[in-house]
């Protein structure tokens, strides 16, 4: 396997292309905004700037990895011919299956068909295609260049032959895979949203503070970053998401999003994507400095 689409160019898409690239395959990063591929492949740059000056690579290898990119504006162009198409837009059901009844219509019949998704059903998606046996999820952890883990996470009708494939190939790019099943959230966000949550909920009924919160479970729990801190960092939007698909996948108030996460992202507050959230982020990206809203 040498050929790899990626579909979406924003932060998931571009860390994923970036990985592959860089790890020799021939990468088709595909975007219907040739703005957003632009821009998704200016941050692969940057971010292999900062490689070169900690001498974790050479310009060379910089140059091998951009070389590996081409990109497309069209869906059908960029997945001709590739042995694997992984698909990391916009966390919403109907974006995604959306995309894959395209991939499947396009793809060639032995393509593999994956997804990042970060909580929607594998089973729910792999329906939306002819091939479902080979349908899975690639779900990378966020910043895809350093984080190591990749959730692999089987359909009711992925095959073994697939899932093995796909662990395969993780481990090609200095990832550890880690196989799991199709349950809302699988189990990176069923355990973490929970706690990013609940964090909410303790800011919400005046608990603690912002910067409080953050440091028990910092300093307490030996946590590198804090539940407010890592919200901001995930996007409190996609938070928001994650937790309505496990709410609703599961029928459990449990799941149900905090009133004030709701009310954040509604007023626009999505973390650092939006400047500000628990954080403010006008003036550096590192949570520094807590928004005002909280400091009142």
């Amino acid at each position: 396997m040498k050929n790899i689409a990626v579909i979406g160019a924003g932060t998931m898409g571009n860390g994923i292309a970036h990985v592959f690239a860089q790890n020799g395959f021939q990468v088709h990063l595909i975007d219907v905004s040739k703005e957003a591929l632009d821009k998704g492949l200016s941050t692969i740059s940057k971010n292999l700037d900062r490689m070169v000056a900690k001498e974790k690579i050479n310009v060379a290898d910089k140059e091998r990895t951009l070389s590996n990119i081409t990109l497309f504006t069209e869906l059908k162009a960029g997945v001709t011919n590739v042995e694997l198409a992984i698909e990391a837009a916009t966390e919403n059901v109907t974006v995604k299956l959306s995309i894959f009844k395209e991939l499947d219509s396009f793809c060639s019949e032995n393509t593999i068909l994956a997804s990042n998704t970060s909580s929607i059903s594998i089973t729910q998606i792999a329906a939306a295609t002819n091939r479902p046996e080979k349908v899975i999820g690639m779900h990378f952890m966020n910043p895809v260049p350093i984080m190591t883990l990749v959730e692999i996470i089987n359909g009711y009708s992925t095959t073994s032959a697939t899932t093995s494939t796909i662990m395969e190939l993780s481990k090609q790019l200095g990832k550890t895979p880690t196989e799991v099943n199709d349950y809302p959230g699988f189990v990176a966000n069923r355990i973490l949203m929970p706690m990013i949550n609940e964090a909410i909920e303790t800011l919400h009924h005046g608990v603690a503070g912002v910067q409080e919160i953050d440091t028990v479970m910092k300093l307490g729990m030996a946590h590198p970053m804090g539940p407010l801190q890592l919200a901001d960092f995930i996007g409190l939007d996609v938070c928001l998401s994650i937790l309505n698909v496990m709410h609703d996948g599961f029928k459990n108030p449990k799941y149900a999003p905090s009133p004030l996460l709701v009310n954040m992202v509604m007023a626009g507050k999505k973390g650092i994507k939006s400047g500000e959230g628990f954080y403010d982020y006008a003036d550096s990206r590192k949570a520094e400095i807590v928004s005002s809203q909280f400091t009142n």
